[in-house]
């Protein structure tokens, strides 16, 4: 239905619909299939719940991939380069400044290494987590934002958006 409207992005496993709607890891991959199996693509939401290094917080990172993209078999798909990641660390969510730069930076390149080592293939990532204007330029790791309360003011997508035009 989805797709019959024009949809091509839907959201799958936000840190806020698996603590309040108890969404697990088996729920998770199942929509992860039921999206990709329609030919839409998922906006995997991704993130470590507590601040810990940035090879652990990849390495967690990337079991959450892994789990996500299992299909009902226990299989993988295989599939990684139909998915775009939000890395998003649930501390960060609602918190007054971001994840530090060099910390996200470094997340992401080891993720993206440990994802081509297991599947293959790269996808984009984009960050979120307090995410707002004058974030973007200082993140090398990232192919874009993911944007919350800070895009509700439209002074503050504008500013992103030419952020996003100039990188």
């Amino acid at each position: 239905m989805l797709a019959e409207m024009g949809v091509s992005l839907v959201e799958v496993g936000h840190a806020e619909r698996r603590l309040l709607f108890g969404e697990d890891a088996a729920v998770v991959a199942r929509k992860m299939n039921a999206v990709l199996t329609v030919g839409l693509t998922p906006l995997l939401c991704i993130g470590e719940d507590r601040q810990v290094a940035p090879d652990d917080a990849a390495l967690f990172c990337a079991e959450q991939v892994r789990s996500a993209l299992r299909d009902r078999a226990g299989g993988e798909p295989g599939r990684l380069s139909s998915v775009l990641l939000a890395y998003e660390p649930l501390w960060a969510i609602g918190a007054p400044a971001p994840a530090d730069p060099a910390y996200v930076d470094r997340v992401v390149a080891v993720l993206r290494t440990l994802l081509r080592e297991r599947f293959g293939t790269d996808t984009g990532v984009i960050y979120g987590g307090s995410a707002g204007p004058g974030l973007l330029p200082r993140l090398a790791s990232v192919d874009g934002l993911f944007l919350g309360r800070f895009a509700h003011e439209t002074a503050n997508l504008g500013s992103v958006i030419d952020e996003a035009l100039t990188a």
